[in-house]
C-alpha cells in the first residue's frame, strides 16, 4: 500500500519486503526490458551527444512499445498486469474556490509553499549551474504565485518544480520555455482526444521512466567525498538534510537542514580559527605563522587575527584565544602587579622599621614593575565581517585593560561595516578623535607606528632615567 506521513521511505520499504511474495513476474520482466533500453539510450546519447543532431527520443519509443505490447499482449487480463485503465478527458469548468475551507487548510499551505519554493529554487540552482546561468529567486517565487493562483480555478493540485520531469527534459536536451509549450500542448491533447489510446500502458513503465529519470540526481551521492574534503561542514548539512528528508518527511526534513546549518554557522563562529601573524621578510605581507614558513614576528608587536565576525556568541571565545596567543590576560597581570606592590610595599615598610628610615617611594615604583616582551597588539580585522554591541563592548574594554598594563591596541584593515559600529560607540572618542591613533589600513602600517610609538617610549624612558 502507498504509504504518507512521517517515515514514508522506510514503511515503504518495509511494505515492499512484505509484500514481495505477491510480485507481479509480467511487470518485473517488463521493468527491467524497459530499464535495460533507457539505460541503453541514455548512454548512447551521453556518448555520441556531439555526432547526434536530435536527442534520441528513447521514452517516446519505450512507452510506444510497451502500450502496443500490453494491448495486443492482453497483459491485463492474462498475467494480471497493472496498467493505467480509464482516463477522463476534458476540463473540469472553472469554478471560484471555496474560502469557507481556508482557515482548515492554512496551517497546512504554508510548510506547503515555503516546500514548494526552496525546491523549486534548488532545482533552478542545480540545473543553472550545470548549463551556466543566474537564477533570481525572486521571479521564481511570482511565478509559482501565478502558476498556483490561476490553476485554483480549475481545482488544479499544488504547482512546483518536479524533479522527475526536470531530469526528463534535461536528459532529452530541453534547454528552453518552448519545451514547456510542447509538453503543455501534448498534455492537452492527451487529455482531449489521446487519452483513450493510453488505456493499455503499464504502470510499471511509467515508474521506470521515473527511476531512469532520477539517475542524474541520485550521481550525487558520488559528490558526498569530494563534498567532504572541500568542507566538512556543508557535507554534514547535506547528509543530515538528506537523511532527516528521506526518513521523516519532506516538510520536517526542510526544517531539520535549516536548523541544523544555522547550529554549524554558530559552532564555526563560536571556534574560528585564530593565529599569530608574521612578515615575510622583505615585503609588507603578513601571514599565519603556523601555515607558513620563513615568517618573521616583529619585535615587541604582537600581530593577532580573528576569523570570525565577532558578536555576542563568540566574544568569549575571541577574548580566550587572543589571551592565549599573547601570552597576557590584562586583568590578571594588574592584579599580579597589584598583589606584588602591596607585597613590596609591606616588605620596605617593615625594612624602613627596622632601620628607622623612611621609605623610597621611587625605588618602590621601579622594583614593581616588570617589563613586558611587547608593548603592542596589533589586531587584524580583515576576517571580521560584522561586529554587534557586544563584540564592540568586547573591543572597547580590551582598549582599556591592556592600556592598563602599559600595551597599545591597534585595529588594521577594518572594513566599513565594522568601522562604522565602533564609531557609534565612540570606539576612537568623540568625533574620531583618536582614529588615527587606533585605526589603520594594513597591518604593516598598524607595524611602523608601533615601532615608532615603541621607540619614542624607549627614549623618553632613558631620558628619564639619566
Amino acid at each position: 500500500p502507498r504509504q504518507q506521513g512521517y517515515g514514508t521511505v522506510i514503511f515503504t520499504w518495509i511494505g515492499i519486503f512484505a509484500n514481495i511474495h505477491k510480485t507481479n513476474l509480467c511487470d518485473v520482466i517488463t521493468s527491467a526490458i524497459c530499464i535495460f533500453i533507457l539505460v541503453a539510450g541514455k548512454e548512447i546519447q551521453e556518448r555520441f551527444k556531439d555526432r547526434l543532431k536530435i536527442p534520441l527520443p528513447t521514452e517516446l519509443v519505450v512507452v510506444a512499445g510497451a502500450t502496443l505490447a500490453s494491448h495486443y499482449g492482453d497483459l491485463n487480463n492474462r498475467y494480471g498486469s497493472r496498467i493505467s485503465g480509464h482516463i477522463p478527458t476534458g476540463f473540469i469548468p472553472p469554478q471560484v474556490p471555496c474560502f469557507a475551507v481556508m482557515p482548515r487548510v492554512a496551517l497546512d499551505a504554508i510548510p506547503l509553499a515555503v516546500i514548494s519554493f526552496a525546491f523549486t529554487v534548488s532545482l533552478s540552482e542545480m540545473f543553472a549551474k550545470k548549463h551556466g546561468y543566474t537564477v533570481r529567486p525572486n521571479q521564481e517565487m511570482l511565478a509559482i504565485g501565478f502558476c498556483n493562483i490561476i490553476p485554483s480555478f480549475f481545482h488544479s493540485f499544488t504547482t512546483s518544480a518536479a524533479l522527475a520531469k526536470t531530469m526528463v527534459k534535461d536528459s532529452t536536451g530541453c534547454q528552453t520555455q518552448i519545451s514547456s509549450l510542447i509538453s503543455a500542448m501534448v498534455v492537452l491533447l492527451v487529455l482531449l482526444f489521446f487519452a483513450p489510446f493510453f488505456y493499455s500502458l503499464q504502470k510499471c513503465v511509467l515508474a521506470c521512466i521515473i527511476i531512469v529519470s532520477l539517475r542524474g540526481a541520485l550521481r550525487k551521492f558520488l559528490d558526498v567525498p569530494a563534498k567532504w574534503r572541500a568542507s566538512r561542514n556543508d557535507a554534514i548539512v547535506w547528509v543530515v538534510t538528506m537523511a532527516a528528508t528521506a526518513l521523516i518527511s519532506v516538510e520536517l526534513g526542510l526544517l531539520v537542514g535549516i536548523v541544523f546549518a544555522m547550529l554549524c554557522i554558530i559552532f564555526k563562529t563560536q571556534n574560528p580559527k585564530v593565529s599569530l601573524l608574521g612578515q615575510a621578510s622583505g615585503t609588507d605581507l603578513y601571514e599565519d605563522v603556523e601555515e607558513y614558513k620563513n615568517l618573521i614576528p616583529p619585535a615587541q608587536v604582537r600581530l593577532f587575527r580573528f576569523q570570525a565576525p565577532l558578536y555576542y556568541a563568540n566574544k568569549d571565545s575571541f577574548l580566550k584565544s587572543l589571551y592565549k596567543a599573547v601570552g597576557v590576560e590584562p586583568f590578571l597581570e594588574l592584579n599580579r602587579r597589584r598583589k606584588a606592590e602591596k607585597k613590596h610595599k609591606e616588605m620596605v615598610e617593615n625594612q624602613t622599621k627596622a632601620n628607622g628610615d623612611k621609605p623610597n617611594g621611587d625605588v618602590e615604583v621601579r622594583l614593581i614593575h616588570k617589563e613586558l616582551d611587547f608593548h603592542t597588539i596589533v589586531l587584524d580585522c580583515s576576517a571580521i565581517s560584522f561586529i554587534d554591541s557586544a563584540g564592540v563592548a568586547t573591543l572597547k574594554g580590551l582598549l582599556k585593560d591592556y592600556m592598563e598594563i602599559g600595551v597599545t591596541m591597534l585595529l588594521a584593515r577594518c572594513n566599513t561595516t565594522v568601522v562604522d559600529a565602533l564609531q557609534k560607540e565612540e570606539v576612537f572618542g568623540k568625533d574620531g578623535r583618536n582614529m588615527a591613533g587606533l585605526l589603520f589600513h594594513t597591518v604593516h602600517a598598524a607595524v611602523l607606528h608601533a615601532n615608532t610609538r615603541g621607540a619614542t617610549a624607549h627614549n623618553n624612558s632613558v631620558d628619564s632615567v639619566v
